[in-house]
């Protein structure tokens, strides 16, 4: 259901550069300036995709604020700052070995790089760009069973071990990401955007006789592999400070003529 629902957004967010863009073309046939000015400025807003994860997943709460600040014609400052919950549990022969709750918050530092080609006055992004994120949380272990070989006293092979949680407090982890993302601009300064992630764990700081099974901002983390996978789309409002003039390439001002 949520591959799907992540699809209609990029559709729809395919749909909306391609009407923009229609929508500035048409507008283009009639210039004749040599120039115009870009605006500069912060762009602040919302991951829409947890507040939609927290209703679909029991379990789980998390937001995400997203913001970037204009530093060339091409090129921005990115940062995320966020916070989740997650409870879940490990099965093992369909019985739970475990059950846990992570809790956190993270921040990620970065760059982007717009690649989209802008017709005149536009401005929508499809972005490459990358992140140094630091995660700060702990971990309770609510529950836990160990294995007891022992099949006449233990049928299932499992018994409970205890039910009194025990907390693991001041934990960390840091990674990077490699970003790829797409801004739209819908109305004038409302953008809507989404970003895939691909990340790479550079330090993990396991607690003793346990270790972190979920990162927030990170998502899972398994014995095979330091690597993961992340998305979000967002709802920003762009806040334009000031303006620099472009002059159009020569090129596009031949084709106006």
């Amino acid at each position: 259901m949520l591959r799907y629902f992540i699809s209609i957004i990029f559709i729809f967010i395919g749909w909306s550069l391609g009407l923009a863009q229609e929508s500035n073309n048409s507008e283009d046939e009639v210039k004749d300036s040599l120039g115009y000015d870009q605006k500069y400025g912060l762009r602040v807003g919302i991951d829409l995709s947890r507040p939609t994860l927290s209703f679909l997943i029991d379990g789980y709460t998390g937001f995400e604020i997203v913001g970037d600040y204009r530093l060339t014609e091409d090129l921005y400052l990115a940062v995320e700052l966020g916070n989740e919950e997650k409870t879940q549990n490990e099965d093992v022969a369909q019985s739970i070995l475990y059950d846990y709750t992570t809790s956190g918050s993270y921040i990620k530092l970065g760059v982007d790089k717009n690649t989209y080609q802008n017709w005149f006055g536009m401005n929508n992004q499809i972005t490459i760009g990358g992140r140094y994120a630091y995660s700060s949380f702990s971990q309770t272990l609510n529950n836990f069973s160990y294995f007891d070989s022992n099949r006449f006293f233990s049928p299932d092979g499992f018994v409970l071990g205890s039910n009194d949680p025990i907390e693991f407090n001041n934990l960390n982890a840091s990674w990077l990401e490699f970003v790829l993302g797409l801004k739209a601009e819908l109305f004038s300064n409302i953008y809507v955007g989404m970003s895939v992630r691909l990340a790479r764990l550079v330090s993990n700081n396991d607690p003793d006789n346990f270790r972190n099974l979920w990162i927030p901002g990170f998502n899972k983390v398994t014995d095979e592999s330091n690597w993961g996978i992340g998305f979000n789309y967002s709802l920003s409002y762009f806040l334009p400070l000031y303006k620099k003039a472009k002059k159009k390439k020569k090129k596009d001002s031949e084709s106006l003529e």
